[in-house]
């Protein structure tokens, strides 16, 4: 008997200890509670008309077709390089008399490639002729424009170099941070609007703000386009066509989510609910 006295002496402080605990944990529960709140998604988009364009082309020259490369004249390689390098000389010069900045012309490296071309016929008609070989010699050349009434008179430029294939003509912004903060604060502003418009109906008010973050980050493509030229004859000069380049817009997409604490009017709290909006 006197060995059970000290386990339920044990037991009674081990009951006492846990509801004292429990007591304490109660207030602690109702302070950490999550107070209303309400979340709000927005996506909005701006429109930039693009202040830049990029033209990007490729001038090559070919060395005589041989029935196997090893029977070409280094001579023949020479002569090929030389005349590309005249081409491409000549378009920088054009381009530098109509007002173009030296830094704005991006002549690349030389690039040399093997080439397969099928030969003549036979004289009968009859089947394919040989497989020649011929190299490739080619430079890129990269014109950055950031006046675009510019690109008709670089385009001519290009065409009087006898260019060999224009791969088209990026359309971009200058100052893309404007760009892309312009879009995100439209979205930040959406949101907003819709959080107060919501409140507003449902006869509470928003707090402080409790969360922010960027569904979306802005994004901002370069448009890559084929031009449109459209002819018109002036009839009152009787001049030939005229090139009327438009790229159009660049457009750009921004997505926020935003959770604000909720109350009732002239009220501190508001019994624990939810409002959610996602568009």
């Amino acid at each position: 008997m006197k060995a059970s006295r000290p386990i339920a002496s044990r037991l009674r402080r081990n009951v006492a200890a846990g509801t004292l605990l429990a007591l304490i944990s109660i207030p602690m529960a109702h302070a950490a509670q999550t107070p209303p709140s309400l979340h709000v998604q927005a996506q909005s988009s701006v429109e930039v008309a693009p202040d830049k364009a990029t033209l990007n082309a490729r001038l090559w020259e070919n060395t005589p077709a041989h029935s196997n490369l090893e029977d070409s004249d280094g001579d023949e390689l020479t002569a090929a390089r030389e005349r590309l390098e005249r081409r491409v000389g000549e378009l920088i010069t054009t381009m530098e008399d109509s007002g173009l900045e030296r830094d704005a012309i991006n002549a690349g490296s030389l690039n040399i490639y093997p080439e397969q071309v099928q030969g003549a016929r036979s004289d009968n008609g009859d089947g394919d002729g040989e497989t020649l070989q011929r190299t490739r010699l080619e430079r890129p050349v990269t014109v950055e424009l950031t006046d675009l009434d510019q690109l008709g008179e670089m385009f001519d430029a290009l065409m009087d170099a006898g260019v060999n294939a224009l791969d088209g003509v990026q359309f971009d912004v200058q100052d893309r941070d404007a760009a892309t903060d312009e879009a995100l604060v439209k979205a930040l502003e959406k949101a907003q609007h819709k959080a107060e418009l919501m409140a507003d109906t449902l006869g509470a008010d928003i707090g402080h703000v409790q969360h922010i973050e960027e569904t979306q980050s802005p994004i901002f493509q370069p448009r890559m386009m084929a031009m449109r030229a459209e002819s018109s004859a002036s009839a009152d000069t009787g001049s030939g066509a005229v090139n009327e380049y438009r790229p159009g817009n660049l457009r750009i997409e921004a997505g926020v989510n935003v959770t604000w604490t909720l109350k009732e009017p002239d009220a501190p709290d508001h019994p624990d609910s939810d409002a959610a909006a996602q568009e």
